[in-house]
């Protein structure tokens, strides 16, 4: 317990909720990657009567107190759901803001990712981003390269269907590639994820009863945790609620003897 709250010593007040919740973790058992399902700031939003963007907006605080929380708890890889493929759906204006948010975000607080040893990491398909994004990401991802304390991922044009057509495209490409020498590990190491572990933790919040497409492969055996809480509420107390959910539940991927 000591080990952990160097990383908490200021951060979480004596006597709040966020303590006595951290002092139910156990430090040795966290879970290497979480990722979360992002949603309900439009229905944050219009609970307000504000425009869906101030949504969004306000749920990039929650974006950087999560990030900050995950870091300081030894969390070793944090995957958002940002945008998906399906967004492309919604309204030209709002998809047009939405882009513009995160350019902003990222000029703002990208500093914030080389100043506390994180990397960032985006999947997705990077062809449909727009150019001055797409810059922006690519110059804090060489930034962050080297950096080992906690890996951002951030699902930007995201769709996890596509992410396995495109694997299965690669192999196809193979000349000479044998059908029957292919394995799951194999097959793991054309995703976009490749060099990072499975999901341990999936988070969705908004109380939505669905995986809307994310990390299709990947969270096979993840362990699930919903909140009704909506995204622009989501904070620490939040996430440290659901790792304390995840350390209470037995792992077995399909064993009888939990792992």
């Amino acid at each position: 317990m000591a080990n952990m709250f160097e990383g908490l010593e200021g951060y979480i007040l004596p006597g709040s909720e966020e303590e006595a919740l951290v002092r139910r973790l156990d430090v040795s058992r966290l879970p290497r990657h979480v990722a979360v399902i992002m949603d309900g700031n439009g229905r944050w939003a219009r609970e307000r009567g504000l425009a869906r963007i101030e949504g969004h907006r306000a749920g990039s605080d929650s974006v950087s107190e999560i990030v900050e929380a995950s870091a300081r708890l030894g969390i070793k890889v944090l995957s958002l759901f940002a945008f998906s493929k399906e967004n492309w759906k919604r309204p030209r204006q709002e998809v047009s803001r939405l882009w513009a948010l995160l350019r902003n975000y990222l000029k703002k607080d990208g500093r914030v990712l080389s100043e506390n040893d994180l990397r960032l990491v985006v999947i997705g398909q990077r062809d449909g981003i727009p150019r001055a994004v797409l810059g922006e990401l690519e110059r804090l991802e060489a930034k962050t390269r080297d950096n080992r304390r906690m890996t951002v991922v951030l699902a930007l044009n995201y769709g996890g269907r596509a992410e396995i057509v495109e694997a299965v495209k690669g192999l196809l490409r193979e000349k000479g590639a044998d059908p029957d020498a292919l394995t799951e590990e194999a097959f793991a190491g054309r995703l976009y994820t490749a060099l990072l572990p499975d999901p341990d933790l999936l988070i969705r919040t908004s109380g939505e009863m669905r995986v809307s497409n994310f990390l299709l492969w990947q969270i096979a055996y993840a362990e699930m945790w919903i909140t009704p809480v909506l995204w622009p509420d989501f904070r620490k107390k939040h996430l440290l609620e659901a790792l304390c959910a995840y350390q209470a539940r037995e792992r077995r991927f399909g064993d009888i003897r939990p792992r």
